[in-house]
């Protein structure tokens, strides 16, 4: 029987990094993943693919509407739906053979088959052909990750009512895509086919989209999507869905009890995701899940068998590929007898639409609700030279901060590479700077990271320069 210090089961971006993390350290580590391809959802049917569709789809749109503004003249530019999802696969080959790259330099042995315990230390892998074999392992990572979440009337049959999976790998653009969900998947995959000539509807229960993140930032999306030619019915539930051939009909009420019905040709349902926990025998291992079917852990992110750990989306917390990715150091440098931290209120929420959003530490909404003294600096990406020159104009940075310290609370932004910007707010939180200390820090001219300053500006001392 094989044994290892480290097991990780689940190679997705927390289970792949807690693993090079656990090499590294000098521990035999292994790795068991149920697919034929490393990297777990976010490589293979989640943020890498939809990030080559959303870039693919973007430059179409640039093509369309925004080159002849640039003095640049070109015939009708068509979208080869096929192409697109073709250089997506490739994008995703070059990651998961990437992955594949760092296992072996890392030297980490790798089992292909579903992985499930049979007691607290021994874990049997079922191969895809039948066979099996068990291992040893002194310690085990769980990090399976999540899987597409469903409301209990849907029937999803893959062809026409599908999930964000399938919406990777559609054969033709939508004439009509519905999206039942107002949140950060059913926004991007929405995007992507709204770019390409589909309408596209989104319906969501509560009274805004991205309704996790800061209010600004869903009222600017919200507002710089309908422009863009995205519609919403908010504030309604669906109470049925329906497929009749090529037609998808979808029955919801409205915020008023009354019914509506909406219909496509396609209907993605993005109604959140659920911890993937099947076939792992926790059982016999006696792993305790919590109320949400979620692992249950410790602030160390042990479970209650002590040499049992896990991370990612299988546990609480924000489903995110670099939560995950902390979380896979924390246990690997935990185990190594070290003092790592998390500061999950600083792990930062994307939304890849065009312009971007982005927030990381409490939103207006947070603090209102805790009591807590704040002030608000705002400023529209519209008054950035750099913003104007490349055309991207929607959008704004919002920084809230303490009243008396002035210590930057959180950082809001919708706009180009807002993605990219929000780490700067990352790291001034987690050395808890002020709104002055952004304020007085000089900024490269012309860039979008200019508006950071000026919001700052506006926090700490009502002086924006260029407003």
């Amino acid at each position: 029987m094989s044994q290892f210090d480290v097991t990780v089961i689940g190679s997705g971006p927390g289970g792949y990094v807690a693993a090079i993390r656990a090499a590294q350290l000098g521990f035999t580590t292994a790795i068991i993943e149920k697919y034929p391809t490393l990297g777990g959802t976010c490589l293979n049917v989640g943020c890498i693919p939809s990030k080559a569709l959303l870039d693919s789809s973007e430059h179409f749109e640039n093509a369309k509407h925004n080159f002849a503004g640039h003095g640049i003249i070109i015939n009708e530019p068509q979208a080869d739906i096929a192409r697109m999802i073709e250089r997506k696969n490739e994008v995703v080959k070059q990651n998961t053979d990437g992955i594949n790259y760092l296992m072996n330099k890392n030297k980490i042995t790798v089992f292909e088959g579903v992985g499930s315990f049979e007691s607290a230390t021994q874990i049997k892998v079922t191969k895809n052909d039948g066979s099996t074999e068990t291992i040893e392992s002194k310690y085990t990572i769980i990090a399976t990750g999540s899987k597409p979440s469903s409301l209990p009337f849907i029937t999803i049959d893959k062809e026409r009512v599908i999930t964000s999976t399938e919406a990777l790998n559609l054969k033709e653009i939508p004439k009509h895509l519905v999206v039942i969900g107002g949140g950060v998947i059913g926004l991007e995959l929405g995007s992507v086919y709204l770019r390409l000539g589909a309408q596209v509807t989104v319906v969501e229960f509560m009274d805004k989209i991205i309704p996790g993140m800061d209010g600004a930032l869903s009222k600017e999306l919200t507002k710089v999507l309908k422009k863009q030619g995205m519609k919403f019915m908010l504030s309604t539930a669906v109470s049925a869905v329906e497929r009749n051939g090529d037609t998808v009909k979808i029955t919801a009420k409205d915020k008023k009890g009354e019914e509506v019905t909406v219909e496509g040709d396609y209907c993605l349902v993005s109604v959140g995701r659920r911890p993937y926990t099947d076939g792992l025998g926790l059982e016999k291992a006696g792993v305790e899940l919590d109320e949400r079917g979620r692992v249950k852990v410790n602030d160390h992110l042990q479970t209650n068998v002590a040499n049992i750990y896990a991370i990612g989306d299988v546990i609480k917390g924000a489903m995110l590929a670099h939560k995950a990715e902390e979380e896979g150091v924390f246990v690997a440098e935990t185990l190594a007898g070290q003092k790592p931290h998390i500061n999950y209120n600083l792990i930062p929420g994307v939304v890849y639409t065009w312009p971007e959003v982005a927030g990381v530490g409490k939103t207006e909404e947070q603090l209102k609700e805790e009591g807590v003294a704040y002030k608000v600096g705002l400023f529209p990406m519209r008054a950035l030279g750099r913003s104007r020159a490349s055309g991207d104009v929607d959008g704004l940075v919002k920084i809230i901060a303490d009243e008396k310290t002035d210590e930057v609370l959180g950082m809001h932004i919708v706009g180009a590479r807002a993605a990219d910007l929000i780490a700067e707010g990352v790291i001034a939180m987690e050395f808890r700077a002020s709104a002055e200390d952004i304020a007085r820090s000089s900024h490269a001219h012309p860039t979008y990271a200019e508006a950071i300053k000026e919001a700052a500006l506006d926090a700490t001392a009502k002086r924006p320069i260029h407003m």
